[in-house]
């Protein structure tokens, strides 16, 4: 079942333009040539599994100006239904499904990272994605791969994360987005959001609130790999110290 921009691919990868995607030159971007700077923007790759708010919230930010020089290539799900595949097509976005349910993880990702070189993507976003990448998948992509997650990492790391804080009982927890290695939620961390836990709050309320930090802090993220001026080392994420900084988006053109 296909329509005019949007693709499910269940086993085999079939190709029809970049990925079996038609109107795939269509990329939600900041301007021609990049914006003010005239540099080729960093093109991203969204995975997504459910109703991929955060997208959302990036694709907004690329519009109003606050991330700058960056389009959206493609956004990608493992799930036919995902209600954020109807919301990026809505956006005018190229869209691809590779169901997952059933295959295995490496013959599924080799669909997936297959398509998201035929895009040219630079940087690939996880939002939501609830499948476990395999090693192969993470070196095709090295410190190119970042990820949100709904609590102060280490802490409260998998599955549940803001029930499991607030069943814990702590009186601060937030968000962390950080790249992607071979580890559950383990990679280097790139920015964190923190927030009260309030007598009022439920682990709904909780839930609610530390979202709207993601919407920020996946923003801030992307705008840091982008500039080119931080660097990896060991598990921290830091400014460059003197001369050399690379080109905006040289971090993740390679």
């Amino acid at each position: 079942m296909k329509s005019s921009n949007h693709v499910i691919l269940s086993e085999a990868w079939r190709t029809s333009g970049p990925c079996g995607v038609e109107g795939s030159a269509v990329a939600l971007r900041l301007g021609e040539g990049g914006g003010a700077t005239g540099r080729k923007p960093v093109r991203i790759g969204i995975l997504l599994s459910g109703r991929g708010s955060n997208s959302l919230a990036i694709a907004e930010s690329i519009r109003a100006g606050r991330l700058k020089n960056a389009e959206i290539a493609v956004v990608i799900s493992n799930v036919a239904e995902a209600p954020g595949l109807t919301k990026a097509k809505e956006l005018g976005l190229p869209t691809a499904v590779f169901v997952s349910k059933g295959r295995k993880r490496e013959e599924h990702d080799a669909d997936v990272m297959a398509c998201l070189k035929s895009h040219h993507v630079d940087l690939v976003c996880l939002v939501g994605y609830m499948r476990l990448l395999s090693p192969q998948f993470v070196a095709a992509f090295p410190h190119r791969i970042l990820n949100i997650h709904p609590s102060l990492l280490p802490a409260f790391p998998g599955l549940d994360a803001q029930e499991q804080a607030f069943n814990y009982g702590v009186q601060v927890t937030g968000c962390t987005v950080h790249f992607v290695d071979e580890e559950l939620d383990h990679g280097a961390i790139i920015v964190q959001r923190a927030i009260p836990v309030l007598e009022t709050d439920d682990a709904h309320s909780l839930a609610d609130r530390i979202l709207a930090e993601e919407h920020i802090a996946y923003t801030e993220a992307i705008s840091r790999v982008v500039s080119g001026q931080y660097e990896v080392k060991g598990r921290r994420y830091v400014k460059k110290q003197g001369p050399g900084i690379r080109d905006q988006g040289s971090e993740v053109r390679r």
